[in-house]
């Protein structure tokens, strides 16, 4: 499991021109599964994110995590972080997950944000989708388990 993690001040998803998902203050995390990920990473995933101290305190040190500052997240699905470009000129997906097992790690990675306390937003899987993300900072960290 992949996750690309923006601190951001807003963030958004649009499909076929309406607003899908959107938050302001939070976190907006691009999510991408190998065949092999399973409840264990979802967990530890869940965990890992929601413990980070990503947030500014009074004295601008970061010292507090997405609930700390009343933050929420926006979770999209995206399959190219699995993405190998290291020959030829176009990327191979081997690694990635396929829809049919992705999309209920993607569901049970939202739902163990959720199960934590975080306000969650989402794009809708398997859709192309326009991602609005302005970032914080820039704060930006890869996780993977």
């Amino acid at each position: 499991m992949r996750v690309v993690l923006q601190r951001v001040s807003r963030a958004s998803v649009t499909v076929h021109g309406a607003v899908v998902g959107a938050i302001d203050r939070g976190l907006a995390l691009l999510v991408g599964f190998t065949a092999d990920d399973g409840p264990e990473q979802l967990e530890w995933m869940a965990e890992k994110i929601l413990g980070l101290r990503v947030f500014g305190d009074a004295e601008r040190k970061m010292n507090l995590d997405v609930r700390d500052v009343g933050g929420a997240a926006l979770v999209v699905s995206q399959f190219t972080l699995y993405g190998d470009a290291r020959k030829g000129r176009r990327p191979s997906f081997v690694t990635a997950a396929p829809p049919a097992q992705a999309e209920p790690l993607y569901r049970g990675f939202v739902e163990a944000l959720r199960m934590r306390g975080l306000r969650v937003e989402t794009g809708e899987f398997g859709a192309v989708m326009e991602v609005a993300i302005v970032n914080d900072g820039p704060v930006t960290l890869v996780l993977e388990r």
